[in-house]
């Protein structure tokens, strides 16, 4: 079965016991994991992980799992993340099983419309399928005055958005931040607190993290001058790369779907009006003249480059504030070809 954005809550909050596989997948996968986690809470269950190449190798496994009864009678979920159509025959087994203990749970990525896997999830009455995308404007702001409310902040509609903005609407940031933001205002939900613009100065994540923002933020204007000049303050070694990395996907990541808009006829003027309340006030012209930069397309490509660079980060020895600067001279280049 396919849920919507207005049915996924009730999905996950009161789960129905005839349902046995959950596949959350699509660009979000903060929301996804998040949405497995809100899940596991409602049914009470500790989780199993299985991977997916085990589960290709051997697809009875999952089967096996799912239908053994733990020892101490507690209730379990059964984890596969990242999971793709490698783990379809192990699925179908478990869907044609007559009963089963554990449900499971599977985090799916960016699939495409023609995979088995969402196929399969789509077309079962015993499964759900759910598609995450990045929320924006007042979706944006809802997430984030929702998951501040289960910690007891009171957010209203202006610093909704800036936390939105500065974390890329990612659900994982988000919640991360408001945590932070909950134990500095002393909020819980039994002692509810209005969270402010002043709070959010001391301690967010804009705040913290401006730095790897604005290296960000230079490279696609193109003003190398005052990129070289923050490279030059970066540690010859450590771990402040991978944050620049990730900060230059938020804002890609925030800029694509606004280009896209622009490139299907919409004025400029007009969709920054519309997305105005999603954006902090100092940013908006900063994100006016990186639109008029950038096409969609050229966005994508340097979000491609960008998870690349990551990897390359995370999994080799390359020297990091080398492959950074010569990752974000590159953009700056292409920026100022416009």
């Amino acid at each position: 079965m396919k849920a919507s954005k207005a049915s996924v809550g009730r999905l996950v909050d009161q789960p129905d016991p005839r349902t046995r596989f959950y596949l959350f997948h699509g660009q979000d996968e903060s929301q996804a994991r998040a949405l497995g986690a809100r899940l596991m809470t409602a049914l009470g269950a500790s989780k199993l992980d299985l991977a997916g190449g085990d589960l290709k190798a051997n697809p009875g496994m999952l089967l096996i799992e799912a239908s053994a009864m733990s020892l101490f009678g507690e209730r379990r979920v059964i984890w596969i993340a990242p999971a793709n159509d490698d783990v379809v025959e192990a699925l179908e087994g478990l869907l044609q099983a007559e009963a089963v203990e554990s449900p499971v749970i599977a985090i799916g990525g960016s699939l495409r419309k023609t995979s088995a896997l969402l196929k399969l999830a789509e077309s079962s009455p015993l499964a759900v399928a759910y598609a995450a995308y990045v929320p924006e404007g007042q979706d944006a702001e809802r997430m984030v005055m929702d998951l501040g409310r289960t910690l007891g902040l009171k957010i209203g509609a202006p610093v909704a958005a800036r936390i939105a903005g500065s974390s890329g609407s990612d659900q994982a940031i988000v919640s991360q931040e408001l945590r932070k933001l909950a134990l500095y205002v002393d909020a819980s939900p039994h002692t509810p607190r209005e969270l402010d613009h002043d709070a959010v100065d001391a301690v967010g994540a804009d705040s913290n993290e401006g730095d790897f923002l604005k290296l960000a933020d230079l490279a696609l204007r193109g003003d190398m001058e005052g990129l070289g000049e923050e490279l030059a303050r970066l540690p010859a070694a450590g771990s402040g790369a991978i944050p620049v990395v990730r900060s230059l996907q938020r804002r890609l990541l925030m800029l694509a779907p606004i280009r896209a808009r622009v490139e299907r006829g919409e004025r400029l003027d007009a969709v920054m009006t519309s997305v105005g309340r999603s954006l902090f006030w100092k940013d908006k012209p900063l994100v006016e003249a990186m639109l008029k930069r950038w096409t969609a397309e050229d966005l994508a490509k340097a979000a491609e480059r960008a998870g690349m660079l990551e990897r390359e980060l995370i999994f080799s020895d390359a020297p990091e504030r080398e492959a950074l600067g010569e990752e974000l001279i590159a953009i700056a280049r292409k920026a100022r070809r416009r």
